[in-house]
């Protein structure tokens, strides 16, 4: 019998059965092994893990939220370390901040999710935090992690105690009727003074002395506590598997070799791979092809149940099709969906075009990928007649617009001219040829372009903000003045407590989008 020949016996290896990996033809010169440029996932060597252990009733889901600098990605951390989530090290600093420009600038920019399993008096739990940001600019980040939550851990630093930004992420948790955990962070720091801070909670928010836990996160000190208010304070969220599917997406990232990475909360039934859904925003159908969970890297699972919280695979190719805020349902098992988040309003907007006309394309795909993990930015197509055709984009403010452009910069490595920033104003309109036009009396002018002659105007409007000041009383007569100088009308007084005061003003946004913020810090040291 004749022997096969060599090069048949190499062509038979290659037509056998497809390995996980391509085989290389060897008659080229290429050994065999995986082809340059395909990516081998590390999820593949994992074990899944089955989360029907992890019944409704023992899933909490929490989001950490306070003032900027106030310790919550320490506690994050910490709470990782605890759980076994991640090795306890002494690199473990702000773990969940992923992105470069959170390394670089020291802040949370996006809301970043963990799953944790914790046992407490023999009972497994399954919790699910997420880490939010703390700078106003990112406050719709804020209010859509707390979609998919049932309480928070409310930050206060022992030495700051209760500054703006607490008091405006304790309303938004408040209004979304949540459970809420009061911690007090930086113990260990000599001029930590936890019960004053503790009479300001109680003041403030009306939230009992005795309910505040006095930790330090970078130290470690009484962090398992708070996991035990957790778990006894926070309810169980009130989802039934026997449900139909419905699942909210509440975040999603790009990945250019599998498409569209989607966040997503269960608020009823099942899903696993291989199931047929569909998009109720854009009626498209997908299947599903994995499921896991975040701790705090991809874990895949063999199912998600009702109340968890996890990451979806289904083939969306197109950036547009992962809509935040979109309801996902098993084909032929229509659901009413979620209410989703209502849209971020831009309070700043700049103009936005390529250093090089020939860029304009890639410059638009690279502001569709970033603008699908960023869904707060509005944008409209322009054009300018020295910089040639661009975008006009709206931002929540001017952080915002410097974040979003170094995003721009270090992940897609595009650069970029940007506009000064201005505000939207509207204008009601007397002419009628003007109303017809524009087929309204109320017009909203985002481009100083497009400024109308105030000949056929009745009257121009302009957007204010309702701006919280926290200041020691001492500098209350210089922050005044500067807030009279910015037109800004006087609606509240309170005191905080002895050295504190509370102030409430009514501002114009263009007298304070641009450098307001600088102007209050050099006038109170810092302070306010």
């Amino acid at each position: 019998m004749a022997l096969p020949s060599r090069t048949a016996m190499r062509w038979a290896r290659l037509r056998g059965p497809w390995p996980s990996t391509v085989l290389r033809c060897p008659l080229l010169g290429l050994p065999p092994g995986p082809v340059a440029g395909e990516r081998l996932y590390s999820s593949r060597g994992k074990e899944k893990i089955d989360m029907s252990m992890y019944p409704v009733e023992s899933i909490r889901n929490f989001s950490i939220i306070a003032h900027v600098d106030h310790g919550k990605s320490t506690l994050a951390d910490r709470l990782l370390e605890i759980t076994g989530t991640i090795a306890k090290t002494d690199r473990n600093k702000q773990v969940l901040d992923k992105l470069q420009v959170e390394r670089e600038r020291g802040i949370t920019v996006k809301a970043q999710s963990a799953s944790l399993f914790y046992s407490h008096e023999g009972a497994n739990y399954l919790l699910n935090l997420i880490d939010t940001p703390g700078h106003v600019d990112f406050s719709y980040e804020v209010s859509r992690s707390l979609s998919a939550c049932q309480g928070v851990i409310l930050v206060v630093d022992a030495n700051e105690g209760i500054q703006a930004q607490t008091v405006a992420n304790f309303y938004l948790a408040f209004e979304a009727q949540l459970a809420i955990i009061p911690v007090i962070n930086k113990i260990d720091l000599k001029n930590a003074d936890p019960e004053r801070v503790e009479k300001q909670i109680e003041k403030l928010f009306d939230i009992p002395v005795d309910e505040c836990v006095r930790i330090s996160a970078k130290r470690g000190t009484n962090v398992e506590k708070v996991l035990q208010k957790v778990i006894e304070k926070i309810p169980p969220p009130h989802y039934n598997t026997a449900d139909p599917l419905k699942a909210l997406v509440f975040d999603s990232t790009f990945d250019h070799y599998r498409g569209v990475v989607a966040n997503v909360a269960l608020f009823g039934g099942e899903i696993e791979k291989g199931h047929k859904i569909v998009s109720a925003h854009t009626k498209k159908r997908y299947e599903v092809n994995e499921v896991g969970i975040l701790t705090p890297n991809e874990q895949p699972t063999h199912k998600l149940y009702a109340g968890q919280v996890g990451y979806l695979i289904a083939g969306m190719r197109e950036v547009t099709e992962a809509q935040i805020g979109d309801t996902l349902f098993l084909y032929k098992q229509p659901v009413e969906p979620l209410p989703g988040f209502k849209s971020a309003k831009p309070m700043v907007f700049a103009g936005m075009y390529p250093v090089d006309q020939t860029e304009y394309n890639n410059l638009k795909s690279a502001l569709e990928r970033l603008m699908l993990n960023d869904s707060s930015v509005t944008v409209h197509r322009d054009s300018s007649l020295a910089l040639g055709a661009g975008w006009r984009l709206g931002f929540l403010g001017l952080l915002h617009m410097e974040v979003f452009n170094q995003r721009l910069e270090q992940e897609y490595n595009m650069s970029v001219i940007l506009t000064a920033p201005t505000v939207p104003y509207k204008a009601i309109l007397s002419s009628a040829k003007l109303i017809k036009e524009y087929g309204k009396q109320e017009i909203t002018i985002i481009n100083p372009a497009q400024f109308p002659d105030k000949l056929s105007v009745s009257e121009y409007l302009e957007p204010t903000v309702l701006g919280t000041i926290v200041t020691p009383h001492e500098y209350i007569g210089k922050i005044i003045t500067l807030c009279q100088d910015c037109r800004a009308v006087q609606k509240d007084m309170l005191y905080i407590d002895e050295h504190r005061v509370m102030l409430k003003y009514l501002f114009p946004l263009n007298e304070i989008v641009v450098d307001f913020y600088d102007a209050l810090k050099s006038l109170s040291s810092g302070y306010a």
